[in-house]
Protein backbone atom coordinates (compact mmCIF):
# COMPACT_ATOMS: atom_id res chain seq x y z
CA UNK A 1 0.00 0.00 0.00
CA UNK A 2 1.43 3.22 -0.73
CA UNK A 3 2.01 6.16 1.71
CA UNK A 4 2.71 3.67 4.59
CA UNK A 5 5.57 4.30 6.44
CA UNK A 6 8.58 1.52 7.00
CA UNK A 7 7.02 -0.32 9.82
CA UNK A 8 10.70 -0.63 12.81
CA UNK A 9 12.31 -4.08 13.49
CA UNK A 10 11.56 -6.32 16.77
CA UNK A 11 13.75 -5.97 19.29
CA UNK A 12 14.32 -7.13 22.72
CA UNK A 13 14.05 -4.37 26.15
CA UNK A 14 17.39 -4.25 27.93
CA UNK A 15 16.93 -4.34 31.46
CA UNK A 16 16.66 -1.63 34.17
CA UNK A 17 20.35 -0.45 34.82
CA UNK A 18 19.40 0.54 38.48
CA UNK A 19 16.92 0.04 41.46
CA UNK A 20 15.52 1.57 44.34
CA UNK A 21 13.31 0.24 47.33
CA UNK A 22 12.01 2.84 49.74
CA UNK A 23 10.86 2.33 53.99
CA UNK A 24 8.65 4.31 56.50
CA UNK A 25 11.15 5.79 59.19
CA UNK A 26 9.00 4.35 61.87
CA UNK A 27 9.34 5.86 65.28
CA UNK A 28 11.01 9.49 64.88
CA UNK A 29 11.12 11.32 68.19
CA UNK A 30 9.95 14.91 68.23
CA UNK A 31 13.89 16.08 68.34
CA UNK A 32 14.83 13.56 65.27
CA UNK A 33 12.22 15.12 63.09
CA UNK A 34 13.44 18.88 64.07
CA UNK A 35 16.78 18.05 63.38
CA UNK A 36 15.96 16.66 59.82
CA UNK A 37 14.48 20.35 59.22
CA UNK A 38 16.81 21.95 59.73
CA UNK A 39 19.73 19.26 57.95
CA UNK A 40 16.68 20.08 55.06
CA UNK A 41 16.48 23.32 54.95
CA UNK A 42 20.01 24.06 55.30
CA UNK A 43 21.16 21.86 52.47
CA UNK A 44 18.28 23.21 50.67
CA UNK A 45 19.18 26.78 50.84
CA UNK A 46 22.72 25.90 49.63
CA UNK A 47 20.85 23.81 47.04
CA UNK A 48 19.07 26.88 45.75
CA UNK A 49 21.90 28.79 45.35
CA UNK A 50 24.15 26.21 43.74
CA UNK A 51 21.64 26.09 41.13
CA UNK A 52 21.48 29.65 40.26
CA UNK A 53 25.27 29.62 39.92
CA UNK A 54 25.18 26.61 37.87
CA UNK A 55 22.02 28.52 35.62
CA UNK A 56 23.82 31.75 35.73
CA UNK A 57 27.33 29.46 33.98
CA UNK A 58 24.68 28.17 30.86
CA UNK A 59 27.29 26.55 28.34
CA UNK A 60 30.49 28.15 29.57
CA UNK A 61 30.09 25.79 32.35
CA UNK A 62 33.58 23.66 32.75
CA UNK A 63 35.07 21.28 35.43
CA UNK A 64 37.05 24.65 36.75
CA UNK A 65 33.78 26.30 37.30
CA UNK A 66 32.59 22.76 39.10
CA UNK A 67 35.27 23.07 41.28
CA UNK A 68 34.99 26.41 42.48
CA UNK A 69 31.30 25.91 43.49
CA UNK A 70 32.40 22.75 45.13
CA UNK A 71 34.65 24.80 47.13
CA UNK A 72 32.45 27.58 48.06
CA UNK A 73 29.81 24.52 49.54
CA UNK A 74 32.37 22.52 51.24
CA UNK A 75 33.00 25.99 53.39
CA UNK A 76 29.18 25.95 54.70
CA UNK A 77 28.54 22.32 54.07
CA UNK A 78 31.35 19.30 54.08
CA UNK A 79 33.01 18.00 51.08
CA UNK A 80 30.92 14.69 50.34
CA UNK A 81 27.62 17.14 50.63
CA UNK A 82 29.12 19.71 47.95
CA UNK A 83 29.54 16.77 45.78
CA UNK A 84 26.27 15.58 45.96
CA UNK A 85 24.90 19.05 45.96
CA UNK A 86 27.27 20.15 42.73
CA UNK A 87 26.01 17.20 41.30
CA UNK A 88 22.27 17.10 41.84
CA UNK A 89 22.61 21.03 40.15
CA UNK A 90 24.03 19.76 37.15
CA UNK A 91 21.67 16.98 36.75
CA UNK A 92 18.90 19.47 37.50
CA UNK A 93 19.76 21.54 34.78
CA UNK A 94 20.78 18.89 32.35
CA UNK A 95 16.57 17.67 32.73
CA UNK A 96 16.18 21.09 31.89
CA UNK A 97 18.20 21.19 28.86
CA UNK A 98 16.64 18.06 27.60
CA UNK A 99 13.02 19.33 28.80
CA UNK A 100 13.48 22.86 26.89
CA UNK A 101 14.79 20.61 23.57
CA UNK A 102 11.42 18.56 23.62
CA UNK A 103 9.10 21.88 23.96
CA UNK A 104 11.10 22.94 20.67
CA UNK A 105 10.07 19.90 18.88
CA UNK A 106 6.55 19.97 20.16
CA UNK A 107 6.48 23.89 18.99
CA UNK A 108 7.67 23.25 15.87
CA UNK A 109 5.15 20.35 14.96
CA UNK A 110 2.30 22.60 15.89
CA UNK A 111 3.84 25.26 13.83
CA UNK A 112 4.30 23.19 10.59
CA UNK A 113 0.56 21.67 11.29
CA UNK A 114 -1.31 24.85 11.54
CA UNK A 115 0.96 26.49 8.06
CA UNK A 116 -0.21 23.41 6.48
CA UNK A 117 -3.57 23.39 6.81
CA UNK A 118 -3.85 27.55 6.52
CA UNK A 119 -2.56 26.46 3.12
CA UNK A 120 -5.83 24.11 2.36
CA UNK A 121 -8.75 25.48 1.33
CA UNK A 122 -11.79 25.67 4.01
CA UNK A 123 -13.20 22.42 4.34
CA UNK A 124 -10.35 20.58 2.31
CA UNK A 125 -10.21 16.84 3.04
CA UNK A 126 -7.01 15.87 5.03
CA UNK A 127 -5.48 12.04 5.20
CA UNK A 128 -4.22 10.12 8.53
CA UNK A 129 -0.81 11.70 8.46
CA UNK A 130 -1.80 15.70 7.79
CA UNK A 131 -5.04 17.31 8.81
CA UNK A 132 -7.04 19.02 6.09
CA UNK A 133 -8.33 22.53 5.83
CA UNK A 134 -10.05 24.35 8.68
CA UNK A 135 -14.20 23.81 8.57
CA UNK A 136 -14.57 27.69 8.58
CA UNK A 137 -13.53 31.24 8.15
CA UNK A 138 -13.79 31.98 11.56
CA UNK A 139 -11.47 29.11 13.10
CA UNK A 140 -9.25 29.97 10.29
CA UNK A 141 -8.76 33.37 11.69
CA UNK A 142 -8.40 31.78 15.16
CA UNK A 143 -5.82 29.55 13.95
CA UNK A 144 -3.95 32.20 12.08
CA UNK A 145 -3.61 34.33 15.21
CA UNK A 146 -2.54 31.46 16.98
CA UNK A 147 -0.01 30.78 14.41
CA UNK A 148 2.10 34.28 15.61
CA UNK A 149 1.80 33.10 18.65
CA UNK A 150 3.24 29.94 18.48
CA UNK A 151 5.93 31.12 16.29
CA UNK A 152 6.76 34.11 19.20
CA UNK A 153 6.99 31.23 21.53
CA UNK A 154 9.67 29.38 19.47
CA UNK A 155 11.66 32.44 18.88
CA UNK A 156 12.14 32.86 22.30
CA UNK A 157 12.38 29.38 23.28
CA UNK A 158 15.02 28.88 20.22
CA UNK A 159 16.70 32.25 21.90
CA UNK A 160 17.23 30.49 25.28
CA UNK A 161 18.48 27.57 23.60
CA UNK A 162 21.22 28.89 21.79
CA UNK A 163 22.25 31.03 25.52
CA UNK A 164 21.70 27.96 27.33
CA UNK A 165 19.56 29.55 29.54
CA UNK A 166 17.18 27.32 31.59
CA UNK A 167 14.42 27.80 34.01
CA UNK A 168 14.22 25.51 36.74
CA UNK A 169 11.76 26.01 40.05
CA UNK A 170 13.22 23.91 42.78
CA UNK A 171 10.42 22.38 44.40
CA UNK A 172 8.23 22.15 41.13
CA UNK A 173 6.57 25.03 39.26
CA UNK A 174 2.89 23.38 39.79
CA UNK A 175 3.45 23.89 43.51
CA UNK A 176 4.65 27.03 43.09
CA UNK A 177 1.25 28.16 40.41
CA UNK A 178 -1.05 26.59 43.13
CA UNK A 179 -0.13 29.32 45.82
CA UNK A 180 -2.04 31.84 43.86
CA UNK A 181 -5.31 29.35 43.36
CA UNK A 182 -5.43 28.05 47.04
CA UNK A 183 -9.25 27.49 46.85
CA UNK A 184 -9.39 25.37 43.31
CA UNK A 185 -6.43 23.10 45.07
CA UNK A 186 -8.32 22.87 48.39
CA UNK A 187 -5.22 24.15 49.56
CA UNK A 188 -4.66 26.82 53.20
CA UNK A 189 -1.33 28.33 53.39
CA UNK A 190 0.04 26.75 56.04
CA UNK A 191 -0.52 23.14 54.19
CA UNK A 192 0.99 24.90 51.07
CA UNK A 193 3.95 26.55 52.77
CA UNK A 194 4.32 22.99 54.49
CA UNK A 195 4.49 20.98 51.14
CA UNK A 196 6.78 23.86 50.12
CA UNK A 197 9.18 23.53 52.40
CA UNK A 198 9.43 19.73 52.67
CA UNK A 199 10.14 20.16 48.43
CA UNK A 200 12.93 22.42 48.71
CA UNK A 201 14.60 20.84 51.57
CA UNK A 202 18.05 18.66 50.35
CA UNK A 203 18.54 15.34 52.33
CA UNK A 204 19.99 13.22 49.42
CA UNK A 205 23.78 11.16 49.65
CA UNK A 206 25.21 9.55 46.72
CA UNK A 207 27.03 6.15 47.48
CA UNK A 208 30.95 5.70 47.66
CA UNK A 209 32.31 2.29 47.17
CA UNK A 210 34.92 1.08 49.55
CA UNK A 211 33.47 3.24 51.96
CA UNK A 212 31.87 1.51 55.55
CA UNK A 213 28.27 0.39 54.21
CA UNK A 214 28.55 2.20 51.01
CA UNK A 215 27.87 5.69 52.50
CA UNK A 216 30.20 8.06 54.96
CA UNK A 217 26.77 10.67 54.85
CA UNK A 218 23.95 9.01 55.31
CA UNK A 219 24.56 5.32 56.59
CA UNK A 220 22.42 2.61 57.07
CA UNK A 221 23.44 -0.62 59.13
CA UNK A 222 22.91 -3.60 58.45
CA UNK A 223 20.19 -3.40 61.20
CA UNK A 224 18.65 -1.07 60.00
CA UNK A 225 19.91 1.96 62.30
CA UNK A 226 20.28 5.52 60.31
CA UNK A 227 22.82 7.68 60.66
CA UNK A 228 23.65 11.24 59.23
CA UNK A 229 26.64 13.65 58.84
CA UNK A 230 25.60 16.82 60.00
CA UNK A 231 26.81 20.02 58.45
CA UNK A 232 29.53 22.03 59.98
CA UNK A 233 27.12 24.61 60.70
CA UNK A 234 25.00 22.07 62.65
CA UNK A 235 27.41 20.15 64.59
CA UNK A 236 26.39 20.72 67.50
CA UNK A 237 23.43 19.12 67.18
CA UNK A 238 25.68 16.11 67.19
CA UNK A 239 24.27 12.75 69.71
CA UNK A 240 27.61 11.08 67.98
CA UNK A 241 30.93 10.74 67.73
CA UNK A 242 32.67 12.40 64.26
CA UNK A 243 29.59 15.10 64.57
CA UNK A 244 27.40 12.11 63.19
CA UNK A 245 23.67 11.93 64.53
CA UNK A 246 22.04 8.98 65.25
CA UNK A 247 18.07 8.44 64.53
CA UNK A 248 15.67 6.43 66.43
CA UNK A 249 14.07 4.99 64.20
CA UNK A 250 15.16 2.07 62.44
CA UNK A 251 14.27 0.70 58.79
CA UNK A 252 13.79 -2.98 57.02
CA UNK A 253 13.40 -3.30 53.41
CA UNK A 254 10.85 -5.40 52.21
CA UNK A 255 11.21 -5.89 48.74
CA UNK A 256 15.15 -6.26 47.85
CA UNK A 257 16.12 -6.70 51.75
CA UNK A 258 18.15 -9.03 51.01
CA UNK A 259 20.05 -7.63 48.11
CA UNK A 260 20.48 -4.04 50.03
CA UNK A 261 21.58 -6.32 52.97
CA UNK A 262 24.69 -8.22 50.72
CA UNK A 263 25.59 -4.73 49.42
CA UNK A 264 26.07 -3.11 52.69
CA UNK A 265 28.17 -5.83 54.16
CA UNK A 266 30.59 -5.39 51.34
CA UNK A 267 30.68 -1.86 51.53
CA UNK A 268 29.05 -1.48 48.48
CA UNK A 269 27.63 2.06 46.66
CA UNK A 270 24.55 2.90 47.79
CA UNK A 271 22.55 6.02 47.69
CA UNK A 272 20.21 7.55 49.93
CA UNK A 273 17.16 10.38 50.06
CA UNK A 274 14.96 11.19 53.03
CA UNK A 275 11.73 12.95 52.38
CA UNK A 276 8.79 13.83 54.08
CA UNK A 277 5.00 13.18 53.16
CA UNK A 278 3.17 16.19 54.40
CA UNK A 279 -0.02 14.89 53.66
CA UNK A 280 0.54 12.02 56.14
CA UNK A 281 3.17 13.14 58.67
CA UNK A 282 5.46 10.46 57.60
CA UNK A 283 9.27 10.20 56.77
CA UNK A 284 10.66 7.96 54.40
CA UNK A 285 14.07 6.74 53.55
CA UNK A 286 14.77 5.58 49.92
CA UNK A 287 18.07 3.31 48.91
CA UNK A 288 19.13 2.99 45.38
CA UNK A 289 21.91 1.40 43.98
CA UNK A 290 23.20 0.46 39.97
CA UNK A 291 22.80 -3.14 39.02
CA UNK A 292 25.14 -4.70 36.38
CA UNK A 293 22.84 -5.13 33.03
CA UNK A 294 20.91 -8.31 32.11
CA UNK A 295 22.25 -9.90 28.98
CA UNK A 296 19.37 -10.03 26.90
CA UNK A 297 17.81 -13.79 25.05
CA UNK A 298 18.11 -13.44 21.36
CA UNK A 299 15.38 -12.72 19.43
CA UNK A 300 15.15 -16.27 17.88
CA UNK A 301 14.78 -18.41 21.45
CA UNK A 302 12.46 -15.56 22.55
CA UNK A 303 9.83 -16.89 19.11
CA UNK A 304 10.99 -20.97 19.31
CA UNK A 305 7.86 -21.50 22.57
CA UNK A 306 5.64 -18.56 21.17
CA UNK A 307 4.36 -15.69 23.30
CA UNK A 308 1.75 -13.11 24.46
CA UNK A 309 0.82 -10.18 22.57
CA UNK A 310 -0.34 -6.81 25.03
CA UNK A 311 -2.14 -3.95 23.93
CA UNK A 312 -2.40 -1.10 26.34
CA UNK A 313 -5.41 1.28 26.34
CA UNK A 314 -6.77 3.87 28.20
CA UNK A 315 -8.09 1.75 30.78
CA UNK A 316 -7.04 -2.03 30.24
CA UNK A 317 -4.42 -4.41 29.05
CA UNK A 318 -5.41 -6.98 26.46
CA UNK A 319 -3.34 -9.72 25.96
CA UNK A 320 -3.42 -13.02 23.82
CA UNK A 321 -1.69 -16.15 23.70
CA UNK A 322 0.14 -17.14 20.61
CA UNK A 323 2.04 -19.95 19.43
CA UNK A 324 4.93 -19.95 17.14
CA UNK A 325 3.19 -19.98 13.91
CA UNK A 326 1.35 -16.39 14.92
CA UNK A 327 -2.01 -18.66 16.02
CA UNK A 328 -4.20 -17.34 18.59
CA UNK A 329 -4.42 -20.24 21.74
CA UNK A 330 -7.36 -19.91 24.27
CA UNK A 331 -9.32 -16.89 24.57
CA UNK A 332 -8.35 -13.16 25.34
CA UNK A 333 -7.47 -11.82 28.63
CA UNK A 334 -8.47 -8.30 29.94
CA UNK A 335 -6.51 -6.40 32.76
CA UNK A 336 -8.86 -3.62 33.95
CA UNK A 337 -7.14 -0.59 36.07
CA UNK A 338 -8.83 3.03 36.47
CA UNK A 339 -6.48 5.90 36.08
CA UNK A 340 -8.58 8.24 38.66
CA UNK A 341 -7.68 9.66 42.03
CA UNK A 342 -4.77 10.77 43.36
CA UNK A 343 -1.19 9.96 42.07
CA UNK A 344 -0.67 6.71 44.23
CA UNK A 345 -3.77 5.61 43.32
CA UNK A 346 -3.05 5.88 39.37
CA UNK A 347 0.23 4.19 40.29
CA UNK A 348 -1.38 1.66 42.18
CA UNK A 349 -3.64 0.47 39.73
CA UNK A 350 -1.01 0.16 37.37
CA UNK A 351 0.95 -2.11 39.61
CA UNK A 352 -1.71 -4.08 40.26
CA UNK A 353 -2.70 -4.97 36.58
CA UNK A 354 0.99 -5.31 35.84
CA UNK A 355 1.17 -8.33 38.40
CA UNK A 356 -1.69 -9.99 37.34
CA UNK A 357 -0.62 -10.28 33.73
CA UNK A 358 2.47 -11.25 34.42
CA UNK A 359 1.43 -14.07 36.80
CA UNK A 360 -0.42 -15.11 34.26
CA UNK A 361 2.54 -15.08 31.39
CA UNK A 362 4.89 -16.62 33.97
CA UNK A 363 2.44 -19.73 34.40
CA UNK A 364 2.80 -20.31 30.87
CA UNK A 365 6.43 -19.86 30.41
CA UNK A 366 6.24 -16.97 27.36
CA UNK A 367 7.68 -13.69 26.71
CA UNK A 368 5.84 -10.86 26.32
CA UNK A 369 5.26 -8.24 23.10
CA UNK A 370 4.17 -4.93 23.82
CA UNK A 371 4.23 -1.91 21.56
CA UNK A 372 7.50 0.62 21.45
CA UNK A 373 4.85 3.72 22.55
CA UNK A 374 5.51 6.74 22.86
CA UNK A 375 2.80 9.82 22.51
CA UNK A 376 5.15 12.99 23.53
CA UNK A 377 4.61 13.93 20.23
CA UNK A 378 0.46 12.89 19.51
CA UNK A 379 -0.70 14.61 22.53
CA UNK A 380 -0.56 17.96 20.42
CA UNK A 381 -3.86 19.97 20.40
CA UNK A 382 -2.60 20.98 16.56
CA UNK A 383 -2.38 17.39 15.13
CA UNK A 384 -5.55 16.22 16.20
CA UNK A 385 -7.76 19.70 15.87
CA UNK A 386 -11.14 19.72 17.22
CA UNK A 387 -10.98 16.04 18.90
CA UNK A 388 -10.47 16.81 22.28
CA UNK A 389 -11.42 13.66 23.79
CA UNK A 390 -8.94 11.76 21.67
CA UNK A 391 -6.11 13.98 22.87
CA UNK A 392 -7.66 13.74 26.67
CA UNK A 393 -7.26 9.79 26.00
CA UNK A 394 -3.84 9.53 24.63
CA UNK A 395 -2.82 12.26 27.63
CA UNK A 396 -4.39 10.39 30.27
CA UNK A 397 -2.07 6.89 29.40
CA UNK A 398 0.27 6.51 31.50
CA UNK A 399 2.75 5.28 28.86
CA UNK A 400 5.92 6.09 30.92
CA UNK A 401 5.01 4.86 33.75
CA UNK A 402 3.62 1.93 32.84
CA UNK A 403 6.56 1.14 30.66
CA UNK A 404 9.21 1.45 33.50
CA UNK A 405 7.03 -0.73 35.97
CA UNK A 406 6.60 -3.29 33.06
CA UNK A 407 10.15 -3.25 32.13
CA UNK A 408 11.16 -4.08 35.86
CA UNK A 409 9.04 -6.04 37.19
CA UNK A 410 9.42 -8.50 33.99
CA UNK A 411 13.54 -8.59 34.40
CA UNK A 412 12.83 -9.32 37.99
CA UNK A 413 10.85 -12.52 37.56
CA UNK A 414 13.16 -13.10 34.45
CA UNK A 415 10.42 -12.62 31.75
CA UNK A 416 11.41 -11.25 28.20
CA UNK A 417 10.37 -8.34 26.76
CA UNK A 418 9.60 -7.11 22.89
CA UNK A 419 8.67 -4.19 21.91
CA UNK A 420 7.52 -3.81 18.29
CA UNK A 421 6.76 -0.58 16.22
CA UNK A 422 3.05 0.31 16.87
CA UNK A 423 2.57 1.38 13.38
CA UNK A 424 -1.41 -0.09 12.48
CA UNK A 425 -1.77 -2.91 14.68
CA UNK A 426 -5.21 -2.10 15.77
CA UNK A 427 -6.11 -0.66 12.28
CA UNK A 428 -4.75 -4.45 10.74
CA UNK A 429 -5.67 -6.24 13.81
CA UNK A 430 -9.37 -5.24 13.25
CA UNK A 431 -9.52 -5.96 9.49
CA UNK A 432 -7.96 -9.22 9.52
CA UNK A 433 -8.29 -10.85 13.53
CA UNK A 434 -11.48 -9.37 14.70
CA UNK A 435 -14.13 -10.75 13.13
CA UNK A 436 -12.75 -14.47 12.24
CA UNK A 437 -12.34 -14.40 16.60
CA UNK A 438 -15.75 -13.62 17.01
CA UNK A 439 -17.89 -16.89 17.89
CA UNK A 440 -21.87 -17.06 19.43
CA UNK A 441 -19.80 -17.23 23.00
CA UNK A 442 -17.07 -14.87 22.26
CA UNK A 443 -17.13 -10.88 21.25
CA UNK A 444 -13.78 -10.07 20.50
CA UNK A 445 -13.06 -6.34 20.73
CA UNK A 446 -10.72 -4.41 18.52
CA UNK A 447 -8.22 -4.36 21.47
CA UNK A 448 -8.29 -8.36 21.67
CA UNK A 449 -6.86 -7.91 17.68
CA UNK A 450 -4.84 -5.38 18.40
CA UNK A 451 -3.25 -7.66 20.79
CA UNK A 452 -2.77 -10.84 17.94
CA UNK A 453 -1.19 -8.31 15.70
CA UNK A 454 0.86 -7.08 18.47
CA UNK A 455 2.58 -10.78 18.81
CA UNK A 456 2.28 -11.72 15.41
CA UNK A 457 4.71 -8.64 14.57
CA UNK A 458 7.03 -9.98 17.46
CA UNK A 459 6.86 -13.36 15.87
CA UNK A 460 8.46 -11.91 12.62
CA UNK A 461 4.79 -12.98 10.61
CA UNK A 462 3.07 -10.48 8.84
CA UNK A 463 -0.57 -9.79 10.51
CA UNK A 464 -2.85 -10.31 7.93
CA UNK A 465 -4.19 -14.47 8.62
CA UNK A 466 -3.51 -15.60 4.38
CA UNK A 467 -0.92 -14.72 1.49
CA UNK A 468 -2.82 -14.02 -1.80
CA UNK A 469 -2.64 -17.60 -3.32
CA UNK A 470 -0.51 -18.18 -6.77
CA UNK A 471 -1.13 -16.39 -9.44
CA UNK A 472 -0.63 -19.04 -12.39
CA UNK A 473 -2.83 -21.90 -10.33
CA UNK A 474 -4.69 -22.71 -6.74
CA UNK A 475 -2.49 -24.91 -5.57
CA UNK A 476 0.82 -25.38 -3.82
CA UNK A 477 3.12 -25.18 -6.79
CA UNK A 478 5.07 -22.07 -5.80
CA UNK A 479 4.44 -22.59 -2.07
CA UNK A 480 2.03 -22.92 0.41
CA UNK A 481 0.02 -20.17 0.49
CA UNK A 482 -0.76 -19.85 4.20
CA UNK A 483 1.12 -18.38 7.03
CA UNK A 484 -0.37 -20.18 9.84
CA UNK A 485 2.34 -23.16 9.32
CA UNK A 486 5.75 -23.43 7.85
CA UNK A 487 6.56 -24.50 4.63
CA UNK A 488 8.36 -27.85 5.58
CA UNK A 489 5.73 -28.67 8.77
CA UNK A 490 5.16 -31.68 8.19
CA UNK A 491 1.16 -33.20 7.55
CA UNK A 492 -0.10 -28.90 7.06
CA UNK A 493 -2.43 -30.39 4.86
CA UNK A 494 -3.62 -33.65 6.37
CA UNK A 495 -6.33 -34.26 8.67
CA UNK A 496 -6.32 -32.83 12.95
CA UNK A 497 -5.25 -35.39 14.49
CA UNK A 498 -8.05 -36.60 16.97
CA UNK A 499 -8.24 -36.18 20.64
CA UNK A 500 -8.69 -38.66 23.16
CA UNK A 501 -11.35 -38.92 25.13
CA UNK A 502 -15.44 -39.83 24.81
CA UNK A 503 -16.80 -38.91 21.56
CA UNK A 504 -20.25 -36.43 21.79
CA UNK A 505 -23.20 -36.71 19.35
CA UNK A 506 -22.09 -33.90 17.32
CA UNK A 507 -19.04 -35.61 15.56
CA UNK A 508 -20.37 -39.31 14.69
CA UNK A 509 -17.21 -42.03 14.47
CA UNK A 510 -14.89 -41.62 11.34
CA UNK A 511 -16.28 -38.33 10.51
CA UNK A 512 -13.30 -36.48 8.58
CA UNK A 513 -11.28 -39.81 8.54
CA UNK A 514 -10.69 -39.28 4.82
CA UNK A 515 -9.73 -35.72 4.57
CA UNK A 516 -6.47 -36.04 3.86
CA UNK A 517 -6.70 -38.97 1.57
CA UNK A 518 -6.46 -37.94 -1.98
CA UNK A 519 -7.84 -41.35 -3.58
CA UNK A 520 -10.71 -41.12 -1.58
CA UNK A 521 -11.95 -38.10 -2.86
CA UNK A 522 -13.54 -39.36 -5.96
CA UNK A 523 -11.35 -37.30 -8.48
CA UNK A 524 -10.41 -37.99 -11.98
CA UNK A 525 -7.74 -40.65 -12.04
CA UNK A 526 -8.02 -41.50 -8.59
CA UNK A 527 -9.27 -44.79 -7.11
CA UNK A 528 -11.86 -44.54 -4.27
CA UNK A 529 -10.66 -48.33 -3.01
CA UNK A 530 -7.34 -48.62 -1.01
CA UNK A 531 -4.30 -50.76 -2.37
CA UNK A 532 -3.20 -53.90 -1.19
CA UNK A 533 -0.12 -51.50 -0.03
CA UNK A 534 -2.24 -49.19 2.49
CA UNK A 535 -3.03 -50.22 5.56
CA UNK A 536 -6.54 -50.02 6.91
CA UNK A 537 -7.27 -47.66 9.57
CA UNK A 538 -8.00 -49.26 13.24
CA UNK A 539 -11.14 -49.57 14.29
CA UNK A 540 -12.03 -46.38 17.36
CA UNK A 541 -14.63 -48.71 18.70
CA UNK A 542 -14.12 -52.39 20.08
Amino acid sequence: MSGLRVVGASFVVPGPSGVAVRDRLKGLTVEDESVLQLVGDHLGSLASRDLKARCTAGLKHDNEGWASRKRVLTEESSSRWAGSLTKAAHDQWALARRSQQAHIQQLETGVRTIRHRLSLPLGGKGSRRAGGGYRSRREWHAKARRLRVLEDRLERARADWAAGRVRVVRGGKRLLNSRHHLEQAQLTEPVWRARWEAARRFLQADGESGKRYGNETLRVNPDGQVSIRLPAPLAHLANAPHGRYVFTARVSFAHRGETWRDRVHANRAVAYRIHEDTGRARWYLTASWTIPPVPNVPLAAVRAGGLIGVDTNADHLAAWRLDQHGNPVGAPCRFDYILSGTTQHRDAQVRHALTRLLHWVRRHHLAIAVEDLDFTAETSREKHGHRKHFRKLISGMPVARLRARLVSMATELGIPLVAVDPAYTSRWGAQHWQKPLTTSRRTTTRHDAAAVAIGRRALGHPIRRRTAPPRTHQSDGHGHRTVQAEPDTPRREGPRPRIPGPRTRSVPPGRGANTGNQNAQHRPGRSTEHGFWQQDSLPLSP
